[in-house]
């Protein structure tokens, strides 16, 4: 082993203690089945196997080595490097030293490489023993991979985190808010559609990994779930435990996102990429899990928790080095292992658990999973909420920092976010406004908020734009009708709406000759006839249409064929069921005269000497119900999978698929 052989010896001692290898009488030995569970994983070639049987001397495999070429060494040492496997491609595997004419071609002249079945060559261990001078690997392995770190102020580190915590749960916050109003519909796979997403992206001014992200997190710390809207169609709903959530203070609210976050099997990072066979990954579809995302997450924190303090990782090989130290704590997970540390390290900046590179006291009390004293810590290092925004005469109100909860619900109800940052900009327009109304607002409602909100007067342009709003809103009213009544004599159809028999009709008067009614016309036309009144079918263009019943008529009965016909039709019959008995008894007949060819090779040679010599053959046929049938028959031609053959039983041309055909036998 390339390693000190005091540590080689302590990592003997620990196995053996572990009781997955012995002390045999030649030596210590793996445990059986140790080697199988190992078999297949990456990064786990001893570089001993697979040897030759005969392996010879070291010294003659040195002495191979130096007649190489610097291009079979390099080709030498990449297949090395990649397994100790390779392919021929274009190269002879039957080749002379000196007629070796490529750098593959003089490594397997001389046995360096050896061929496989296929076009596969295997490095003997041997080989790359002395490949790599007489060890298992190149490089050290008892040598931990160093972290690439550089110094950072701790203060910059707590401020960028708890800048990033607070705007993921004011995100969330907003995010659900929407969604208890406008709530996006579960996909038929039971994810979010892709439409939805980027909505949520728009909405909160994140692109969509950060929306995937987000929405991810929400589910996993219970504040969102599968539910359905009044008419019944699934929808994704904030749960009740979103209300208690939202009434938290700032801290507690982030720990319940990082809480769940950190014991997820989720794997956000995935969405917008696509699967093996093609498929795009959705947020929130229940496939998008992964056992080992809660290990990559927690083991990503506990390395990054071993940077001092001051210390943060280097821009651009500070990640790389993380999983580098990681693939050597967890030499067993799968490639996939290395994509979840990193995505891990992003995610853990977004939710403010990280920043600028480095743990504050808050995400090092997360990496050990302490999350209520990571709360306590990250209070004092969060924005405090302000109360108020300033109002400005172009129609903005600018807020000077984060805002409360309530001021700020209301705030996003009436006006758009513009821009983001240490001072949030929201943007007044007739829209936003209408939403307001539309929720239930005055206008004097909203005068009197604006008014108590802002530090400064409200400016007259903004006046004018809610005057304006809210004396167009509900000038056009839309409603739901399933037919109309229209009369001449205005006193008719009055009586008519205030009849109590028709008070199931859901019949309202517009105007003094029109009324409109929630029945559809088919159940609305027989109950006025009940009434007394005698309504009739206005169309569409205002004619009147007098309705009639339709003209049913039944299928009269077929003549009586003539009698020729229906002779020549049993004749026909009685033809082929003779013809198919003769074919049948053909066939029984000449089953015992020689053995069936079963191979596809044999039987396609069977059928070519028949077309050539003119002879009937019986076949085996599988026909489309997996029934299996003789025929016998002449064949004529063989082209493109299919035999066409005259058929003895059909007594016409037929195809045959050659798959289906199972044996081949002369009649």
């Amino acid at each position: 082993m390339h390693a000190d052989p005091a540590r080689a010896g302590e990592a003997v001692e620990r196995l053996l203690d572990l009781a997955l290898a012995w002390e045999a009488p030649g030596g210590i030995r793996a445990l059986s089945g140790v080697a199988d569970a190992m078999r297949g994983m990456p990064g786990l070639v001893s570089g001993l196997r697979p040897s030759s049987p005969e392996p010879p001397s070291p010294d003659r495999v040195a002495s191979l080595l130096a007649e190489l070429s610097p291009a079979a060494t390099a080709m030498l040492r990449h297949v090395d490097a990649h397994g100790g496997e390779g392919t021929t491609g274009s190269a002879r595997r039957t080749v002379s030293p000196e007629q070796a004419a490529s750098p593959a071609e003089e490594l397997i002249s001389r046995r360096l490489l050896v061929p496989r079945d296929g076009d596969t060559v295997v490095l003997p261990g041997e080989v790359g023993l002395a490949l790599r001078g007489g060890r298992t690997t190149t490089e050290p392995v008892d040598e931990v991979p160093p972290l690439a770190t550089t110094s950072r102020d701790p203060a910059l580190v707590a401020r960028t985190a708890a800048g990033a915590a607070f705007d993921v749960v004011r995100r969330t916050e907003l995010l659900l808010d929407h969604w208890g109003v406008q709530p996006p519909s579960v996909l038929r796979s039971g994810g979010l559609a892709v439409r939805d997403l980027k909505l949520v992206a728009r909405e909160l001014h994140v692109d969509e990994v950060g929306a995937a992200l987000l929405v991810e997190v929400a589910l996993s710390a219970g504040l969102i779930a599968e539910g359905a809207e009044p008419d019944g169609t699934p929808a994704w709903l904030p749960t009740e435990e979103f209300d208690v959530w939202s009434g938290r203070p700032t801290a507690e609210r982030w720990a319940r996102l990082v809480g769940g976050w950190l014991a997820s099997s989720r794997v956000p990072s995935l969405v917008g990429s696509r699967d093996q066979t093609g498929k795009s990954w959705n947020a929130l579809a229940p496939e998008l899990s992964s056992g080992l995302a809660e290990e990559a997450r927690r083991l990503a924190l506990r390395v990054l928790a071993g940077v001092p303090e001051g210390e943060v990782l280097a821009v651009g090989t500070g990640v790389a080095s993380v999983v580098q130290h990681v693939e050597w704590l967890r030499p067993r997970r799968p490639a996939i292992f290395a994509d979840l540390v990193t995505a891990a390290l992003d995610e853990a900046a977004v939710l403010g658990v990280s920043g600028a590179g480095g743990l504050p006291p808050s995400g090092r009390l997360v990496a050990d999973d302490d999350l209520p004293a990571a709360a306590a810590a990250l209070d004092p290092q969060l924005p405090r909420p302000v109360d108020h925004v300033l109002l400005q005469a172009d129609l903005t109100a600018v807020a000077p920092g984060p805002l409360e909860t309530e001021v700020a619900r209301r705030l996003h109800l009436l006006a758009d976010v513009e821009s983001r940052g240490g001072a949030t900009v929201y943007r007044f327009t007739p829209g936003s406004l209408r939403r307001g109304f539309d929720a239930g607002w005055s206008a004097l409602e909203v005068r009197d908020f604006l008014a108590g909100v802002s530090q400064t007067p409200v400016p007259q342009p903004l006046e004018f734009l809610v005057d304006d709003v809210a004396r167009t809103f509900g000038s056009v009213r839309v409603g739901h009708a399933e037919a109309f009544l229209r009369a001449d004599d205005e006193a008719a159809l009055a009586a008519l709406v205030h009849d109590p028999r028709s008070r199931t009709l859901g019949l309202r008067l517009l105007a003094p000759t029109v009324a409109i009614s929630t029945s559809p016309l088919d159940v609305l036309l027989p109950r006025l006839r009940e009434l007394g009144a005698a309504p009739v079918v206005e169309a569409a263009d205002g004619t009147v249409r007098v309705s009639r019943p339709d003209l049913r008529r039944a299928r009269g009965r077929r003549g009586r064929r003539p009698a020729g016909a229906v002779s020549a039709r049993q004749a026909a019959q009685v033809q082929a069921v003779a013809t198919a008995i003769r074919a049948g008894d053909r066939a029984e007949s000449s089953r015992p005269a020689s053995a069936s060819t079963t191979t596809p090779s044999d039987a396609l040679a069977a059928l070519r000497d028949a077309i050539e010599g003119g002879t009937t053959v019986v076949i085996g046929y599988v026909d489309n119900h997996g029934a299996t049938s003789e025929r016998v028959v002449d064949p004529r031609r063989l082209d493109g999978g299919r035999l066409s053959a005259f058929d003895h039983r059909a007594d016409d041309v037929r195809e045959f698929a050659v798959h289906r055909i199972t044996a081949v036998r002369p009649a």
